[in-house]
């Protein structure tokens, strides 16, 4: 039995199954479905892609990191942001029951 529970969501859209219904995300996958959109909703991302300054970079992702840290299913202290080039960046945490979750944005 799955303890979290959610819809999937791609390309801010929901995915739907062949019939036609919204296909479920679950544990892990609903937790970092869930971080993905709490950073875009924040706005950081897209301060932090703007920036070329190296020491804004840096605040940009320790304030995405520390909001990171305020999702209660993740172990605390383990939220980590790193630039993979590309304006793209991998969010990486541990949570409390499901092991290491990545999301890529």
């Amino acid at each position: 039995m799955s303890e979290y529970l959610d819809l999937l969501i791609t390309d801010n859209d929901l995915v739907l199954d062949p019939g036609r219904q919204p296909e479920p995300v679950t544990d892990r996958a609903c937790i970092a479905q869930d971080i993905g959109h709490m950073i875009r909703d924040s706005g950081l991302m897209v301060a932090l892609v703007a920036e070329r300054s190296p020491l804004i970079q840096r605040d940009y992702r320790q304030q995405l990191e520390l909001l990171v840290e305020t999702d209660v299913r993740l172990v605390p202290g383990t939220a980590r942001v790193k630039s993979q080039g590309n304006g793209q960046y991998l969010v990486s945490a541990k949570t409390l029951e499901f092991g290491d979750v990545e999301v890529t944005l």
